[in-house]
């Protein structure tokens, strides 16, 4: 008889989480139950009092008894209010394009989750309790990939609203199953939407910071197998590791050049490879610094980030002098000019991986023969590599230009700013994908160049990438496809390096 699985506790509302945090509470196998502050429902009530107050005396407050953008000035009844809920959403859900994954949705909606439970928003206490069984059920909402700008999250949050109300659908066990459907499968009511509870749904920036989230995870890993490669490169290349001196690398303080040129340092300290040369080509020489600003533009994203999950980003909100107030917490210009500066830094990271190789295959730079070829002659050796590895550049080049410098203005010019958030994040995703594939093909290269040198005076960590790379991907000899070998190199870095940074 097998055991009953135990139940994960995810602590909710208490101290703000760091992005490792986060996705693993997002990613929590089955079951889990969220775990409230005991003091919720009380300041939930009384965020409900200040809005019932509100209502009450007439006051116009925005997207509760007044209309959305240019419709600010169309007051809606009182006995029309709760009647409006589901117009909010209904009228937003206008996402275009394929859905985006299951587990990004379900980051999405704990990230609402941990937002409105902080009390602010002035969500019920049944809808927060619905958002919570619905989590803790497994579902997530189907949301199309396309339609949110970044300032809120408006037409992604609508589709998750309406999927969470019972309308659109969600998935189940990786199943896309019409919501209704999902929801009394898992034995959920849809509780009544009270006032201001669909503003509570769409205006925010929780699909924002779930992207972002799951992009800068691919960059902590890359970056650490980015560093490996390197490694493995400098053995192979038999670069000058002089250039890691802490001697040097302390002369300015440019961002996280010591503290790369540090781990360089140690990872080669037990080396006993010759220097070829004096001095190396740059993108050799100059690792340390462009390793360093790479990981302090993430560094600096990840700080961005987790700002984004610790705060309120609604809008209105109950203050805390008790009264319903429009804020700009919805707007995320620093996340996504963090991102787009990673993006940047991603993309000149992947030129100096893309010229480390070019300089292993060429005999004048490193000795080797021409191409890595064993044979020689006609033999095509790794030189088609350069070929792909040009055009993986060429992508992610082109996914460093930055979406936030030229928003469009819509609603009647009412909401005339736009920082294209979630595309900083999408892009950024897809450009770490075209460099993880780099790094792969630059430890292959790095592994064929040490079979041909001299793999004998390698340090302990090539040495081990060396042993992981060959017992998978055998050393070239006679000409063959290394396609299949670049994407299993990468996945052997990728896994190696799962955990984040090899050091900070």
């Amino acid at each position: 008889m097998s055991a009953t699985p135990e139940v994960r506790i995810i602590a909710i509302g208490r101290t703000p989480p760091d992005l490792a945090e986060f996705l693993a509470a997002s990613e929590a196998p089955l079951p889990v139950r969220l775990d409230l502050p005991d003091d919720l429902p009380r300041r939930l009530d009384e965020a409900r009092t200040v809005i019932a107050d509100a209502l009450a005396a007439d006051l116009p407050v925005y997207g509760l008894n007044t209309g959305l953008g240019a419709r600010l000035d169309e007051k809606i009844a009182g006995d029309a209010v709760t009647a409006f809920q589901h117009q909010i959403l209904a009228g937003r859900a206008t996402g275009v394009g394929p859905a985006l994954a299951p587990g990004l949705s379900r980051s999405a909606l704990l990230a609402r989750i941990m937002s409105a439970a902080l009390g602010r928003s002035g969500i019920s206490s049944a809808l927060l309790r619905h958002l919570c069984h619905v989590f803790e059920a497994g579902l997530s909402p189907v949301v199309p990939e396309i339609g949110s700008i970044g300032s809120s999250d408006l037409v992604s949050n609508a589709h998750m609203g309406l999927a969470l109300t019972g309308h659109g659908h969600l998935w189940r066990e990786g199943e896309s199953v019409e919501a209704g459907e999902a929801l009394a499968s898992c034995g959920l009511a849809v509780p009544p939407l009270e006032p201001k509870d669909a503003m509570v749904l769409v205006n925010h920036s929780s699909f924002t910071a779930a992207r972002a989230a799951h992009a800068l995870r691919q960059g902590m890993t890359s970056a650490a197998a980015s560093r490996s490669a390197i490694v493995l490169s400098c053995e192979a290349y038999r670069a000058n590791r002089s250039i890691f001196d802490d001697s040097i690398n302390h002369l300015r303080r440019a961002p996280g050049q010591s503290e790369a040129a540090r781990w360089f340092r140690e990872a080669l300290a037990d080396s006993t490879s010759i220097p070829r040369r004096m001095q190396d080509a740059l993108s050799f020489r100059v690792v340390a610094t462009v390793t360093g600003a790479l990981e302090h533009a993430l560094g600096h994203a990840v700080d961005v980030l987790e700002g984004e999950l610790a705060g309120i980003p609604d809008s209105p909100v109950v203050s805390g002098a008790g009264e319903m107030l429009s804020t700009p917490n919805f707007h995320t210009p620093a996340l996504s000019l963090a991102l787009e500066n990673l993006s940047l830094a991603v993309a000149m990271a992947a030129s100096g991986s893309v010229q480390r190789m070019q300089r292993m295959m060429d005999p004048e730079f490193s000795g080797l023969p021409l191409f890595l070829s064993p044979r020689g002659g006609a033999s095509a050796g790794m030189v088609a590599l350069q070929k792909t590895a040009a055009a993986l550049l060429g992508q992610i080049r082109h996914d460093s230009r930055p979406v936030d410098s030229d928003p469009v203005a819509v609603s009647l010019d009412v909401e005339d700013q736009a920082c294209m958030t979630p595309h900083a994040a999408a892009k950024l995703a897809r450009q770490l994908g075209s460099f993880r594939l780099l790094i792969g093909m630059e430890g292959l290269v790095a592994t064929q160049a040490l079979d041909l040198g001299s793999p004998r005076h390698t340090g302990a960590h090539a040495s081990a990438l060396y042993r992981a790379i060959r017992d998978r991907c055998p050393r070239l000899d006679a000409d063959r496809p290394l396609g299949e070998d670049v994407e299993t190199a990468a996945q052997i870095m990728e896994t190696r390096c799962a955990a984040g940074f090899v050091c900070q």
